[in-house]
C-alpha cells in the first residue's frame, strides 16, 4: 500500500538565487511542486547523492559563505 503524502511541517527558508533556480526547474522536470520536490530530495537524501562529491561540495560552499553573505 502506499504510503499518504502529507505535509506535516512548514519551515521559513532562505536560498541563494542559484539554488532556488535549481529547485524551481527541478520541480517543473519532475512534475512536483517545490515543497514536494524538497521533500522528495530529502527523503531519498542517500540515493541521490554521492556522498565523496557532496563531502567536496560542502567544503567549498563552506569556505565561501560568509563572502557571500556580504
Amino acid at each position: 500500500m502506499a504510503k499518504r503524502f502529507r505535509l506535516t511541517r512548514r519551515f521559513p527558508v532562505a536560498m541563494t538565487e542559484d539554488g532556488y533556480r535549481k529547485l524551481k526547474r527541478f520541480s517543473r522536470d519532475a512534475g512536483l511542486d517545490e515543497g514536494e520536490a524538497l521533500s522528495f530530495l530529502f527523503e531519498n537524501f542517500d540515493s541521490v547523492t554521492d556522498e565523496d562529491n557532496l563531502t567536496h561540495r560542502l567544503r567549498i560552499f563552506n569556505s565561501e559563505l560568509e563572502a557571500r553573505k556580504r
